[in-house]
C-alpha cells in the first residue's frame, strides 16, 4: 500500500471512533448566525408594524430552528445521514426567509414623525443596512446549514461503506475458517 492510501485506509478506520465535530461545529455557526439575525429583525421598534401575526410565527420559528439544528448537531457528530439531509432542508428554509419577513418589512413604509421637519413622514420600516446585515446573517447561517449537512451526509455515507466492508471482510474470513 503506498503512504497516501495507507493514510486514507487509517483515516476511514479513525472515522469509526471519532465523532464529526465538523459538521456539528457548522450548525453551532448556524444557529449563532441565526440569533444575530433575529437580534437584528427583533431590536427594531419602528411603529407598529412587527405586532402582527406574522412576528409571532417568525419567533416560533426560530425557536424551532434553534431546537431542530442543535439536535441535528448531535445526529450529525455521530454520522447520521439523516440529519445531514434534514441540514440542507433547514438551510435552504433560511434562504426562503429572506423573502418573507425580511422583504416585507424592507418594502413597508411607516409614518413617523420627524422632529427636525415637524411633521409625520414615511419611512421604510427595515432600512437598508439593517437589510443588507439581515441578509448577510441568514445566508451564512444556510451556508453553515447547507455546509454541514453536506459533508455529514459525504462522511457518513464513507463510514456505512468502510464498516460493510469490514463487515463482509469478516463474514468471509468466517466463512473460510
Amino acid at each position: 500500500m503506498t503512504n497516501t492510501a495507507e493514510q486514507k485506509q487509517i483515516q476511514l478506520d479513525r472515522m469509526r471512533f471519532t465523532k464529526n465535530t465538523l459538521g456539528s461545529r457548522l450548525v453551532y455557526l448556524a444557529i449563532l448566525f441565526n440569533v444575530f439575525y433575529f437580534v437584528s429583525v427583533y431590536e427594531s421598534d419602528i411603529g407598529t408594524w412587527y405586532y402582527q401575526a406574522l412576528i409571532g410565527i417568525s419567533i416560533v420559528y426560530n425557536l424551532v430552528f434553534m431546537l431542530v439544528s442543535f439536535l441535528s448537531s448531535e445526529g450529525v457528530k455521530n454520522y447520521k445521514t439523516g440529519y445531514g439531509y434534514l441540514l440542507t432542508g433547514l438551510g435552504a428554509a433560511q434562504i426562503v426567509r429572506i423573502f418573507i419577513l425580511p422583504l416585507m418589512a424592507h418594502t413597508a413604509l411607516t409614518k413617523r414623525s420627524d422632529p427636525v421637519l415637524k411633521k409625520v413622514v414615511e419611512v421604510p420600516v427595515m432600512e437598508g443596512t439593517q437589510f443588507t446585515w439581515i441578509i448577510i446573517w441568514l445566508c451564512l447561517s444556510a451556508a453553515c446549514c447547507i455546509a454541514a449537512g453536506i459533508i455529514s451526509v459525504i462522511r457518513s455515507r464513507k463510514l456505512a461503506a468502510y464498516n460493510a466492508a469490514i463487515a463482509n471482510n469478516a463474514s468471509l474470513s468466517d466463512n473460510a475458517a
